[in-house]
């Protein structure tokens, strides 16, 4: 292929699902839009993509993953997880502070912004912690990281739950000062404490310690009320229960600056599948009833869930292929977000392909300050573009995937949609299904 300077002709591709038109990729930019672009003086010697039956999309922009590095290299690395991610048809992602050492510092978070851009896949923005260690004591260094060369603009606990109100208040207070955005964890750790799956009927006939719903909607409740009253934002990660969508939906009817996620897996996922004590079910927060996974489609449908966030989450073998009370919470799902959420939502009706791109894409965007993410596939906008085939069926096979981590609750499923395409900044990451070559940072005018 061309180098990442090339310029790339996708012709006759379906924009956002709906009219079929070409766009001209020129030095990391949509040259132009519009239809007859092929043998046009501007795309002469262009490289030209047979869109035909594909769906043009805006990159998919992740809030909430987990690339291990550093310190965890035997779960996933940023290289192999950048991988997972141009594969699945992200163009960015948000890597959750919990590595070793934990993301507090602005010295750690350039050095996974420095691994993200080494790696050359995707877009790699560090999250900062919110507290020293995670310990939920002390906050960590927030200006520090976000006057960084990796410009944080996202901080988290994720995996625990800055669960000190006044804490919590202070750094909501703090990040204020640079349109920052504190990422909740929200589990009141005193209502789940040895909890192993959600508090209901199947944990009762199973005789598991349940995880009630209450643990989660009792910190998102305190937490919109703090955000309103310190006038900052607050994001809620992988809002999990009916009782949370009804509790941010209130919170947004106030004009409360809250938004949320949801990972894939709790938008198809039950705790039925615990009945089988596989611990690739096990998961934190946990899977919840059907009634709340119907509950947070309408709300991911209707906007009050506003992104999809994977909650990627690799693990050793070790780790998951053990006893159920032994195993470590987490799934992974870069490669199978686009695919399970075609199913859950668009093949169910409850949303389009430009509703898709809403909730992967652009609200992501905005709520990680991602000026060239997520944004429309206009001429002059970054060439950020993936481009899907709907009609594709394919079966979820662990092993063959890039990530590390082998612990997708997916596995054996057929699902719906596949990434033909990835560009990032104007280079295909991704051709055919398979991945290409990395971007490359251009070198700087003058250097040898």
């Amino acid at each position: 292929m061309p180098d990442n300077n090339g310029t790339y002709l996708i012709r006759g591709a379906a924009i956002l699902g709906a009219g079929t038109e070409d766009l001209l990729i020129r030095d990391g930019r949509i040259a132009e839009r519009g239809t007859g672009l092929a043998g046009t003086d501007a795309a002469d010697g262009a490289t030209v993509i047979d869109a035909s039956g594909l769906i043009a999309l805006p990159g998919m922009v992740d809030v909430h993953t987990h690339l291990r590095e550093p310190g965890r290299e035997d779960a996933e690395t940023v290289e192999t997880g950048t991988r997972a991610a141009a594969l699945g048809g992200y163009t960015a992602v948000h890597a959750m502070a919990n590595s070793t050492p934990v993301a507090d510092t602005a010295g750690v978070v350039e050095q996974v912004y420095s691994l993200g851009r080494d790696a050359g896949w995707v877009d790699v923005r560090p999250v900062g912690a919110v507290t020293v260690g995670l310990a939920g004591e002390q906050l960590a260094e927030l200006g520090a990281m976000a006057d960084s060369r990796a410009r944080v603009r996202m901080f988290s606990d994720d995996g625990k739950c800055v669960h000190d109100p006044v804490l919590m208040r202070r750094a909501l207070e703090y990040v204020k000062a640079f349109d920052g955005v504190v990422a909740q964890h929200a589990q009141e750790p005193r209502l789940t404490a040895g909890a192993e799956m959600n508090e209901g009927e199947v944990s009762a006939v199973l005789g598991l310690a349940g995880w009630p719903a209450v643990a989660e909607e009792s910190i998102i409740a305190r937490d919109v009320l703090l955000a309103q009253h310190v006038d900052s934002r607050l994001h809620v990660c992988h809002v999990s229960t009916a009782g949370s969508v009804e509790i941010i939906r209130w919170a947004k009817e106030r004009g409360i600056n809250v938004t949320a996620e949801v990972t894939p897996h709790h938008l198809l996922l039950t705790d039925e599948l615990v009945r089988t004590y596989d611990p690739v079910y096990k998961v934190n927060p946990p899977l919840r009833t059907n009634a709340d996974v119907q509950a947070l489609r309408a709300g991911l449908a209707d906007g009050t869930i506003d992104v999809v966030g994977t909650d990627h989450a690799p693990h050793p073998s070790e780790h998951k292929e053990c006893e159920w009370a032994q195993a470590a919470m987490g799934m992974t799902g870069l490669e199978t977000a686009l695919s399970v959420v075609q199913h859950t939502m668009i093949e169910t009706g409850l949303m389009t392909w430009a509703d898709f791109a809403r909730v992967t894409s652009t609200a992501a965007a905005q709520i990680g300050r991602l000026a060239d993410q997520g944004r429309p596939l206009d001429a002059g906008e970054p060439a950020n573009i993936i481009l899907v085939d709907p009609a594709a069926r394919w079966t979820v096979d662990p092993s063959t995937m890039a990530t590390m981590g082998r612990n997708s609750p997916f596995a054996g499923m057929e699902l719906p949609g596949k990434v033909v395409a990835t560009f990032f900044k104007g280079h295909p990451t991704v051709l055919d299904g398979e991945l290409n070559t990395p971007y490359r940072q251009p070198s700087p005018a003058g250097a040898s």
